[in-house]
């Protein structure tokens, strides 16, 4: 198999219409849902239709593509469009990458005097191909830093979750290709089960042999010195490298500090945050108790026990040993090469 293409594809547009692959329905069915009006999206954002940070902010843009569709015949229809957006903006709070994108279609509104329907789509098309084309970057220069050895990969940063290859499954994609890694370890990743439901899905979709892993057995497997990196994605990097992502991220990171592990995060550009100074400015997502206390529609916790879900850790800088990005690697990130990656220097 050609490496360089993946099989799967999560995000299409097709005629006037957004399609989305239902991931809360992987493994056991492969359902495309179609949208046509921005507010539906929002709530496709919210109910984890479509997940991961690129994934949220191509979707997104798509959106607002929709919203011109439905809007752009009436008088009012600037104000109606912008208020899409804030409701678009409104559906996740902590992944950066949906306000980049949705201040890029923003922008495509200024000075307009009718709604700007072909520009917008052109937009977010280019939105899309941008992200597969940094994800296929990116996968060669994390690969790069891979000598050899077994991954640990938590929750999905693969297709699934971008516009195509993925950040750090395109990392893994890239190096499995060049025989670099022998065995990939996904983590369950409760309470969503992404990377049982999807990420193993998704590899074996691409033929890659995967082992589940739950997350508290992963210290225990880094001890038998097989792993060589732990490789994830990222939904917001703040200044100074602090890097937000799934729960169960920063525990991670820990175990790998620890066992002299290195920690690799794929991510394109526009997840870092030059506002966010550092892990204290970046929200982070309280999401309903009941996705913890049920699994499946059905009750596992005792009848009374309450949960906290945060969908969201931040692992301090100095537990990542590579932020790898579009433009370049960043080793051992800190305010000043981050600063010096997004300004060119």
């Amino acid at each position: 198999m050609n490496y360089q293409h993946n099989t799967v594809q999560a995000i299409e547009w097709s005629g006037r219409q957004l399609r989305l692959l239902d991931q809360r329905a992987l493994p056991s069915q492969k359902i495309f849902l179609e949208y046509g009006n921005a507010p539906a999206v929002a709530e496709a954002i919210q109910d984890m239709v479509v997940r991961g940070a690129p994934a949220i902010g191509i979707t997104a843009a798509y959106a607002v593509v929709l919203s011109a569709i439905e809007h752009g015949a009436r008088l009012n229809w600037r104000q109606s469009v912008l208020r899409d957006i804030e409701r678009l903006a409104a559906s996740r709070p902590t992944a950066v990458n949906l306000f980049w994108a949705l201040n890029r279609m923003r922008q495509c509104l200024e000075d307009a005097d009718v709604a700007p329907i072909d520009s917008l789509l052109a937009e977010a098309r280019s939105i899309h191909v941008e992200d597969i084309e940094a994800n296929h970057h990116m996968g060669e220069l994390g690969a790069a830093l891979i000598e050899s050895g077994d991954v640990i990969t938590h929750c999905n940063a693969g297709a699934l979750a971008t516009g195509g290859y993925g950040t750090a499954l395109g990392v893994i994609r890239s190096a499995y290709a060049r025989g670099k890694i022998g065995t990939v370890y996904a983590d369950e990743t409760r309470p969503w089960l992404q990377g049982a439901r999807l990420t193993a899905w998704e590899l074996l979709q691409d033929d890659i042999p995967v082992t589940l892993l739950c997350e508290g057995a992963a210290a225990s497997l880094m001890s038998s010195g097989r792993v060589s990196w732990v490789i994830v994605g990222s939904d917001r990097i703040a200044a100074n490298g602090d890097v937000a992502n799934k729960i169960g991220t920063y525990s991670l990171a820990i175990n790998a500090r620890h066992h002299g592990v290195r920690f690799m995060v794929a991510a394109p550009t526009s997840t870092i945050d030059m506002q966010a100074e550092s892990a204290a400015d970046i929200p982070i997502e309280q999401r309903n108790p009941l996705e913890i206390l049920n699994l499946g529609g059905q009750r596992i916790a005792a009848e009374g026990a309450t949960a906290w879900n945060p969908a969201f850790d931040v692992t301090p800088a100095e537990l990542v040993d590579a932020i790898v990005t579009e433009k370049g690697v960043i080793m051992n990130p800190n305010t000043r090469n981050i600063s010096a990656l997004m300004s060119g220097d």
